[in-house]
């Protein structure tokens, strides 16, 4: 499991980008991003939920990403993490929600991220992208 210092803060977040993008580009499976997710410490768990929360805004997710995201998440569309990412704008803070729904929020912030990330490769960034997070070698290598 991941601490929480602040040496062990910094390494959750670059492989919390890393994993998250992997998924966004189907470089690595949602289950396989989800069973990395559930190996984390209840801190862990909650630090990544805001970091991908971040992610999303950043994306500029829509109320149809979220309804695109939540079908390929495997959730449920009633689940507290899917109305959530369905309002019109999003509602975020899925860190705060109880620990239980902490799987199934990182489900569906990834798959939504995953739909609008797709959707900002193929207008703004085709062609010419210098994000490096867009431009993730093929291979994944285990860590």
């Amino acid at each position: 499991m991941i601490g929480t210092s602040s040496e062990d803060g910094a390494g959750l977040r670059r492989e919390t980008e890393r994993v998250v993008n992997e998924v966004a580009q189907e470089l690595r499976t949602l289950d396989d991003g989800a069973a990395w997710f559930s190996g984390l410490s209840p801190a862990g768990r909650q630090e990544a939920l805001r970091q991908v929360g971040g992610y999303a805004m950043q994306a500029h997710i829509t109320a149809a990403d979220g309804r695109a995201g939540v079908a390929r998440s495997g959730v449920k569309p009633t689940a507290n993490p899917s109305v959530m990412i369905c309002m019109d704008p999003p509602r975020y803070g899925f860190s705060g929600l109880p620990a239980d729904e902490h799987v199934k929020a990182f489900r569906v912030l990834v798959s939504v991220f995953s739909v609008a990330d797709t959707r900002r490769r193929e207008t703004y960034c085709k062609g010419a992208c210098g994000h490096a997070w867009h431009n993730l070698p093929v291979t994944v290598e285990e860590s």
